[in-house]
């Protein structure tokens, strides 16, 4: 990163980054069928980033690529069986603050097919970086 672009992101250029609804398959829960059978979850996220964004150019490399994200939820959903929604929240968390421009996210799950009365059950994490 050259020396303007170091300026710009410590004068704060900041925006949000929205991924909603993003359906995966995944295993996640307690109950023994929850445990042998993989089911549908829905992440969205809402990233707080700062970056080196003039307002001008019209280059990907210029502002955070919502991919990073999108990836490591991928990977994260993917890499094993968690037994709480909560836990995979923090990895996602965890894995999304990795990137340099990210300062904060909120990270929501649900799991819209575990009770008929309901759309979906789920959880919301608001998480920093330190």
């Amino acid at each position: 990163m050259n020396d303007g672009q170091d300026k710009s992101i410590q004068a704060g250029r900041s925006r949000r980054v929205l991924v909603e609804g993003f359906e995966l398959i995944g295993s996640v829960g307690v109950y023994e069928h929850e445990r042998r059978y993989e089911q549908r979850i829905v992440v969205s996220l809402e990233l707080d980033v700062v970056d080196a964004y003039d307002g001008a150019s019209d280059e990907l490399d210029a502002v955070y690529d919502y991919d990073h994200a999108i990836s490591a939820v991928r990977t994260t959903v993917e890499s094993r069986h968690f037994n709480l929604l909560e836990t995979l929240a923090e990895r996602i968390a965890e894995a999304c603050l990795v990137h340099p421009h990210v300062t904060a996210i909120k990270v929501r799950i649900a799991k819209p097919d575990v009770l008929i009365a309901c759309r979906a059950v789920g959880i919301e994490i608001m998480r920093r970086r330190d």
